[in-house]
């Protein structure tokens, strides 16, 4: 592991202090800037020096040298705030990790805590750490989280975690925590191996993230004897309560499938809570569209707006999560030996900033990118496009199960009777009713039932983009079905629908068949375009993206078409097993 890049060498602590003494000059002092200080809570005046990539001193002086090649900024009429942080990113939803981070730049998200998912399923261990360590190049702080589960129902869910693979997650400096605990349940009751994982995690002095939506009380009680340290899952001012009074972290969602911040924030006013320090925020891995206005400062502005204290409203996203992680030492705040992630607004009240500093240099200055990222090499980690050395044969369409999956929101979906024949090419255009099949993407097996909600009128919609890295079909004809999929593995990989035997929308997704290269800006665009579409044949939801990446997640109710057939998650019961082909 290439150490050095988790933290400052010797020599370079010694630059830094020599700064101070005057031996070498810094290359950055923002001047007479008036910046959060966010222990005290107050706005203060100081002189900011930086060192390449970290401030060593805030306070009242000038150095005593400078060079041609330091830069003097007046930071007159600006108000100073830590780099946001967001703590639960989940970096694959059509974007990737490095667009994803490039994106959150421009509006002053300097650091982003990733799920590790994709990188379990579509990597090996030695070239997914050398892809973490290749992240640690670029000017926004990345760190990760070791998964305990795949948070679906996998065929060989014993060979996709074991404990070694595991651990050595674990063990690697930019994995700052483990979890997110969507396999609660069998932690709770009998999952030995992993409790022992969370074990591991506190004894490493790291983090362990819970999933507990709807937990009581006694459940969260107990989870945190276990080791939870916290939880994203607050739906209500009430439920976000019970977290901080049990000791939780406990992170507000402002998520494309739940916007719940302000509608807590306004809970949380009749629960007189007036103490902030353990309240982060969290867009919780939203869709691109969702991020149009930005990432942590649209969070910020909705809690300034609903009276949370300015003061407070920055910290929760900034000194909070450094200290949930462990990591206050070097993120979370402007002060001595922190990186320099600064954001540079023109009103305290006013979270967009308009310049920003990422690791002490200019990532945006005066509404101007500066710097665009360092690009990844994808191809080198062998992300490349998706490759099927299968064929879909038209016969292979068939749909007779008994049961349905009928969608109650974007992401929950309940079993109904099916009473559709399911030998027609064709579905009735009079009902939301169509068909859908989970396909391996190696060719091994097929799962395939009706889907109720999704559409009352589309041919065929295929995504190779999936919580398992499957292949998804859905559509009311068979025909447009094996059209659309035909083009998705022309493409290699991506979302694809055709109707009446023409393609009307295609999204290559080339990482993989997972993710894109394409920046967020562009890719905004194209995901507005699917979900309109999509609304247009009949999708009466919010989040269709969504809908695709959790058909098979078994963390949610009622049923799933998982790897392994069509399930029911609560008595985890497989209803009716995968066929092979």
């Amino acid at each position: 592991m290439n150490e050095h890049l988790y933290r400052w060498r010797n020599k370079q602590l010694r630059e830094h202090v020599a700064v101070i003494d005057g031996h070498l000059a810094p290359t950055k002092i923002l001047k007479q800037a008036t910046y959060l200080n966010v222990y005290l809570k107050k706005w203060l005046t100081a002189n900011i020096w930086i060192y390449e990539d970290r401030i060593v001193y805030v306070g009242d002086d000038m150095p005593e040298r400078t060079s041609q090649s330091t830069e003097i900024v007046d930071c007159q009429e600006q108000y100073l705030v830590p780099g946001y942080v967001e703590p639960h990113a989940h970096p694959f939803q059509l974007y990737n990790p490095h667009s994803l981070a490039e994106y959150a730049l421009k509006t002053g998200t300097t650091t982003l805590v990733n799920d590790n998912l994709m990188w379990l399923l579509l990597l090996n261990q030695k070239k997914a750490f050398s892809l973490l360590d290749e992240m640690q190049n670029l000017p926004v702080s990345m760190f990760w989280w070791s998964r305990f589960s795949s948070q679906s129902e996998l065929r060989d869910e014993s060979e996709f975690l074991d404990d070694e693979e595991v651990l050595n997650w674990l063990n690697h400096e930019a994995v700052i925590q483990g979890g997110e605990l969507t396999n609660w349940p069998d932690i709770l009751h009998e999952d030995e191996r992993g409790l022992y994982w969370m074990q591991e995690t506190k004894r490493l002095r790291k983090a362990v993230e819970g999933h507990f939506p709807g937990a009581s009380k006694k459940t969260l009680t107990k989870m945190k004897l276990l080791g939870a340290d916290g939880d994203h899952e607050s739906i209500s001012g009430e439920e976000l309560y019970r977290r901080l009074e049990l000791g939780y972290y406990a992170a507000i969602r402002n998520s494309s499938i739940r916007p719940d911040l302000r509608n807590i924030l306004q809970d949380l006013k009749d629960l007189n809570l007036n103490v902030w320090e353990q309240v982060l925020y969290t867009t919780d891995g939203s869709t691109p569209s969702f991020y149009e206005e930005g990432i942590i400062n649209k969070c910020i502005e909705i809690a300034i707006e609903e009276g949370v204290p300015v003061e407070e409203a920055y910290a929760m996203a900034s000194l909070n999560p450094a200290r949930y992680f462990s990591l206050e030492h070097r993120l979370g705040s402007i002060a001595p030996g922190r990186v320099a992630h600064i954001n540079f607004l023109t009103d305290k009240d006013q979270p967009t900033p308009v310049s920003v500093l990422a690791k002490g240099e200019w990532a945006l200055k005066d509404g101007k990118t500066i710097n665009q990222l360092p690009s990844i090499d994808w191809e080198q980690f062998t992300l490349t496009k998706m490759s099927l050395d299968w064929t879909l044969d038209s016969d292979e369409l068939r749909f007779s199960m008994p049961i349905g999956m009928e969608m109650v929101n974007d992401v929950i979906m309940k079993p109904y009777p099916i009473k559709s024949e399911a030998d027609q090419n064709m579905l009735a255009r009079s009902k939301n009713e169509a068909y859908v099949m989970l396909m391996d993407r190696d060719g091994e097996w097929r799962v395939s039932t009706f889907l109720k909600g999704f559409t009352n009128q589309l041919g065929g919609l295929v995504s190779s983009y999936s919580n398992t890295g499957d292949i998804i079909l859905i559509g009311k004809s068979k025909r447009d079905m094996k059209l659309a999929f035909d083009r998705m593995q022309e493409l290699g990989g991506g979302i694809v629908l055709a109707h009446e035997g023409e393609i009307i929308f295609e999204m290559p997704l080339e990482i993989k068949g997972v993710m894109t290269d394409a920046p967020m800006e562009e890719l905004i665009k194209q995901e507005t375009e699917l979900k309109k579409i999509l609304q247009d044949f009949g999708y009466a939801h919010s989040d269709p993206v969504y809908t695709l990446l959790f058909l098979s997640s078994t963390h949610l109710p009622y049923i799933r078409i998982t790897p392994v057939g069509i399930m029911d998650v609560l008595k985890k019961d497989i209803l009716f097993p995968a066929i092979m082909r």
